[in-house]
């Protein structure tokens, strides 16, 4: 007697790509508001993760720099375990969905209209977040502490030339796409959590750049500027003219549009077409023969 699969052996590599493909024809063929409520709850799990990341990281300047992102990147992790665990729709993941569109099982127009949806989705989410932790003044934490955290992080990302931020997305997102990709292998629960946790940690440590993840941090560095009170200032003992790029305008051109270029690159071609080309063209050539 044959013995049945063990639940704790990984799919194979073949058949992980069969079933990221599997499943980006479900997503794509979604209806819109399924697909735009859980990407707003993908959103808010990556600001959420950002929270937890400037949370842990806020004074630990006394921290070797490589052990003080190393913690800050595991906690980060947090927010892509809730999106695969939970099932939210997160743009740098959903532009796996190329693959079914290689495959000719989705439209160019429906793939894109996804990728649409769920990049407003989470900027929706995202910007829900950032209006929450707004209200609840949670800049003012640790004598302000993280409202400079918020302020300093955001800051520096928006430092990067528009190439710059353009590789630093490509890395980033096939960083995720990889960490995405090795869930799918995962038979179980406990099998995902540990697949995305390290790629998540790496890319964050590294200083990658992820669309999604800086929907929330900058909005809530350039609100949190725009509404704390002198005493805040005072109390953190900073100007706030050093500050000065944290505009809307950088967010979206310095920031924003090359860092989603590049998270599409990252992770439609570089992870998305690779595993594609390699696994379901030579799997689909064999079907068009037979």
């Amino acid at each position: 007697m044959q013995n049945s699969p063990s639940p704790f052996d990984a799919i194979t590599p073949a058949n992980t790509a069969q079933k990221v493909e599997d499943t980006a024809v479900v997503k794509v063929n979604r209806d819109t508001v399924s697909t735009l409520v859980l990407a707003m709850t993908a959103g808010l799990f990556i600001g959420l993760a950002f929270i937890f990341y400037v949370v842990v990281t806020a004074g630990g300047h006394d921290l070797p720099y490589g052990l003080n992102k190393l913690i800050g990147g595991l906690c980060f992790s947090l927010g892509l375990i809730l999106v695969v665990v939970l099932g939210g729709e997160l743009f740098t993941s959903s532009v796996l969905t190329l693959t079914a569109k290689l495959s000719k099982r989705v439209s160019l127009t429906a793939m894109l209209k996804n990728w649409g949806l769920v990049y407003i989705g989470n900027f929706a989410g995202a910007m829900l977040l950032v209006l929450l932790m707004i209200s609840a003044k949670h800049y003012e934490s640790g004598h302000g502490l993280l409202g400079l955290g918020y302020l300093a992080t955001a800051q520096a990302k928006l430092q990067h030339s528009f190439i710059q931020a353009i590789a630093l997305g490509i890395m980033c997102n096939i960083m995720v796409c990889l960490a995405v990709w090795m869930a799918y292998a995962g038979r179980t629960v406990t099998d995902k959590i540990i697949a995305v946790i390290l790629p998540v940690a790496m890319f964050v440590a590294a200083g990658f750049e992820h669309c999604i993840a800086n929907m929330f941090l900058i909005p809530m560095a350039i609100i949190t500027k725009q509404v704390a009170s002198t005493e805040f200032w005072a109390q953190a003992g900073v100007d706030p003219a050093l500050y000065a790029d944290v505009t809307w305008s950088q967010f979206v051109f310095a920031n924003l549009i090359p860092v989603t270029i590049g998270n599409i690159i990252g992770g439609a071609l570089f992870v998305g077409m690779t595993y594609w080309f390699v696994y379901r063209r030579p799997a689909l050539k064999r079907g068009s023969d037979a």
